[in-house]
């Protein structure tokens, strides 16, 4: 066999140990769930916990997200380009940007790579509310809606990142990389100030408007007649709302506790008074009785 023939069989051998590899990997390995909303999570794999289904997104399982079931339309392979090796770092893990946590994100430098260190996604919402004037509750709200918190989802249109913005948005406002976590809060931030702005402050026509798009919103006066849309709209008004209940209520259950020390210290010197009061009596009675007996 001349070396060109022994080459090819070499070839076919690896390519046959290749396909065995693949053949031994489970089933579940490198999929796609597909969200209601028309979000999608790659995964490695997947268990349900409850009534939530967890997202392993690393091989290894540290890293994971945890999805209402209900909310899951269905699973698909995952494409080929993020099924394959080229996007696993030199450990065999899948990159930081796959690193979910409840209040943290990877944290990107404006090139697109990640830089060391987690960023605390709360610090991020923060400092671009205060920038925009905005309350951090609404952007967390609209973030929850838009992405779910996943730094990586992309939408069927090909919204990105956290706040789902398009590739010409994200252009027109300064954001080279939708999937940098910081980028895009700024970016999504500032654009929902504009939109506050444009139409004086009309939070749901705003809302509709990042949604469906400004020109939807002036083409039909309002909300448009999309349910998506107003699906949408009602889960952040819905979502934002319970928020500021829940902060009411916890300020009233402070005021009442604070009223009612208020009110108890100030019981406290009447009733020490009162107790003063008895003791000046008992000593004036026990003088007027040395006295008397002192006299006879």
């Amino acid at each position: 066999m001349n070396w060109l023939g022994q080459t090819r069989v070499r070839f076919a051998v690896i390519a046959v140990i290749a396909v065995l590899a693949v053949g031994a990997l489970p089933c579940f390995a490198g999929e796609v769930a597909v969200l209601k909303n028309g979000f999608s999570i790659r995964h490695e794999r997947r268990e349900i916990v409850g009534d939530v289904t967890r997202l392993y997104v690393t091989a290894d399982g540290a890293s994971f997200v945890d999805v209402q079931t209900a909310e899951i339309e269905h699973f698909e392979a995952a494409p080929q380009e993020a099924a394959s090796g080229s996007r696993l770092s030199a450990s065999g893990k899948s990159p930081p940007f796959d690193k979910l946590r409840a209040s943290s994100v990877a944290k990107y430098a404006r090139n697109g790579t990640p830089s060391s260190g987690p960023l605390d996604l709360n610090e991020v919402v923060n400092s671009a509310s205060g920038r925009y004037r905005l309350d951090p509750d609404l952007v967390n709200s609209v973030i929850k809606a838009e992405s779910g918190f996943n730094v990586r989802a992309v939408s069927p249109k090909g919204a990105q990142g956290l706040m789902q913005l398009m590739p010409g948005t994200a252009s027109q406002l300064g954001v080279p990389n939708a999937f940098d976590p910081q980028a895009n809060v700024e970016g999504g931030t500032k654009y929902l100030r504009e939109l506050l702005e444009r139409y004086n402050f009309d939070l749901v026509k705003a809302l509709a408007a990042y949604n469906a798009g400004p020109q939807r919103v002036e083409q039909f006066g309002g909300v448009p007649p999309y349910h998506e849309t107003r699906v949408y709209v009602a889960r952040i008004v819905k979502d934002f709302n319970k928020k500021k209940a829940a902060q009411e209520k916890a300020a009233a259950s402070s005021a009442a506790k604070a009223g009612a020390a208020k009110h108890a210290s100030a019981k406290s010197p009447t009733s020490s008074n009162a107790q003063d009061s008895s003791l000046v009596q008992a000593k004036a009675r026990s003088a007027q009785t040395s006295s008397a007996q002192t006299r006879q």
